[in-house]
């Protein structure tokens, strides 16, 4: 049977499926749909309307409003951006929610997806295809169903279960179901993906690049069971869901199939696509690519000229998360940080992940000083830096400068990768257990690949407590720009307020970087407040779209056991 490797995007679905209607003399067959008999026939028919699926797969790297803007990761020099400025006011409401980028946890957008997928495993599971094909390819649709479940399960908690096609037409009042528990959500997740990931392949060929492995399923398990594990779903510090978040993600170190990539760089370009690092990615390829360097890179070239919009703006918080190249935090009384020289010795992924001022891009020195050719705007005037900062990683410094705003580029999008299973693994081992030597292991692996000390040669013996806080910073630095720390943000509870009492890191005002040069030629570098952030407490869960409830009677009168009424998430 020939398979199809997918590019997203390049294939579409080749008609819809329609019911026959009557026929008389003066009809004419349709010639732009397949019957319902045609579609299911084949496999190759079948397989349409699969990559049609997998076409919905967000398209962030054609994105310009990331989850990374959401958060004290990044900033972005317009106001126009609705999502980032409505969570950085709080003025997220029922009929205005910020959806995510590419409509990542849209309600109306994921319950198509999950219908499509409905509609596949019922339609290939009743067919009379192989059964070789309907195990793997059914496999596949339950793999993204859940995927787009996680997402709604992560931002608006419980969500109606539906595992069947829908039809009003002939089952009426039947389509409007109740919301589950966040509980059972979770627990229809991961028990899909722990049965479908004793079927699907432990690796594809070169051809199968973009569908769903054995390790996918249990990565994806993995985040869910670390996300349910952390202290927003599990505030009484259940110690078994740590355990069992734990044991899924070293289950995927142990397959034996995934390596990080020595090249931090290239991991994020084309050269590193479908690496062995990566675990599950949006696939780009020469059919399909995206604008990423137009919409992410610096502004401006050397001369001044506009080659890019600049959407990734690193603030003053991220950049003080790297550390030192002796692997010391950069708050640490003897890491050696200078703030007079704020950008020397600092660890291998600083270089490789930001650009600030006299930092090299495409041959020329980016400068962000007062005066420069990237000069800062605090005053949202341009599309200039609004912290003093671009992103370097995930962006091809050898293309050049005239494609950034029409040119396509081809990396992969990464929804998962190793790396972030071994801070997962540590993550929950160290809750669960301590400091173990696995869970040190783990994190020396990622600060080894870049040249950074280990925990032992920088801390020595470090608690648990420690531990925690330097997973919670390698986490944020090896997986910045991946549209993670906005979740990460959320289930550990630290948005609104720390649990010391002391304000939230998105209740902080954001901090960006005014440079500007002396009389005598040096530089001075003073932190200063760009914008001001509010994060209210219910804001860890997006409320129910006002459009849903209005329409679907199950939810608009139900109350749950997580604290919702009328169907609507506490506080909304």
């Amino acid at each position: 049977m020939k398979k199809i490797k997918i590019y997203i995007g390049c294939m579409a679905l080749l008609a819809s499926v329609f019911t026959a209607c009557k026929k008389d003399y003066l009809e004419v067959p349709a010639t732009n749909f397949v019957s319902d008999e045609t579609m299911w026939a084949s496999a190759s028919n079948a397989d349409l309307f699969l990559n049609d699926i997998y076409n919905q797969l967000p398209n962030i790297n054609a994105e310009t409003e990331h989850l990374d803007q959401y958060t004290d990761n990044s900033d972005v020099g317009v106001l126009w951006m609705s999502g980032y400025s409505r969570i950085a006011t709080a003025q997220v409401t029922p009929t205005n929610i910020p959806v995510g980028p590419w409509d990542l946890w849209k309600w109306e957008s994921n319950f198509k997806n999950i219908r499509k997928c409905n509609l596949f495993i019922t339609k290939v599971s009743a067919s009379a295809l192989p059964d070789d094909y309907k195990t793997q390819r059914v496999a596949e649709a339950r793999f993204l169903r859940a995927l787009y479940y996680h997402w709604l399960w992560a931002a608006y908690g419980g969500v109606p279960i539906i595992t069947i096609p829908l039809d009003n037409l002939t089952q009426g009042d039947e389509i409007y179901r109740p919301r589950a528990s966040e509980k059972e959500t979770f627990k229809f997740i991961t028990s899909e993906l722990d049965t479908i990931a004793k079927v699907l392949p432990l690796k594809v060929d070169a051809k199968d690049y973009g569908r769903p492995t054995k390790g996918a399923a249990l990565t994806l398990k993995g985040w869910c069971e670390l996300y349910e594990a952390s202290p927003l779903r599990n505030p009484g510090g259940d110690v078994s869901l740590w355990k069992q978040a734990a044991a899924t993600n070293k289950a995927v170190m142990e397959l034996g199939v995934y390596d990080l990539y020595p090249d931090y760089i290239n991991l994020f370009l084309e050269k590193g696509n479908n690496s062995s690092e990566s675990i599950f990615a949006r696939q780009y390829g020469p059919q399909k690519g995206s604008p990423i360097e137009g919409k992410q890179g610096p502004v401006r070239d050397a001369n001044g000229a506009q080659v890019a919009w600049g959407n990734f703006q690193p603030t003053q918080e991220l950049v003080d998360a790297f550390a030192m190249a002796n692997g010391k935090a950069i708050t640490d009384a003897n890491s050696g940080y200078d703030p007079t020289h704020p950008y020397l010795n600092r660890e291998d992924r600083f270089y490789k992940t930001i650009i600030y001022d006299s930092a090299i891009w495409k041959g020329y020195a980016v400068t962000t000083r007062v005066g420069g050719n990237n000069a800062i705007d605090l005053g949202y005037s341009s599309d200039n830096t609004h912290t003093g900062y671009y992103a370097r990683k995930r962006l091809d410094e050898s293309r050049n400068p005239s494609d950034n705003f029409t040119g396509i580029a081809y990396q992969n999008y990464m929804f998962f990768r190793y790396a972030e299973v071994l801070l997962s693994f540590a993550e929950a081992e160290n809750e669960a257990s301590g400091p173990t030597a696995e869970v040190l292991s783990a994190i020396n692996k990622i600060r080894t690949r870049g040249n950074t000390p280990t925990i032992e040669e920088t801390y020595g013996t470090v608690s648990k407590d420690q531990m925690r806080e330097i997973i919670h910073r390698e986490r944020r630095v090896e997986l910045c720009f991946e549209d993670k720390r906005w979740w990460d943000v959320i289930r550990w509870k630290i948005a609104e307020k720390q649990p010391d009492g002391t304000p939230g890191v998105l209740n902080r005002p954001e901090i960006g970087m005014v440079v500007t040069k002396q009389a005598d030629n040096t530089l001075k570098y003073t932190p200063t407040v760009i914008r001001n952030r509010l994060f209210l407490p219910k804001m860890y869960l997006m409320p129910i779209p006002q459009a849903v409830i209005d329409r679907n009677p199950a939810i608009a009168k139900q109350s749950g056991t997580d604290g919702w009424s009328n169907g609507q998430n506490p506080g909304y």
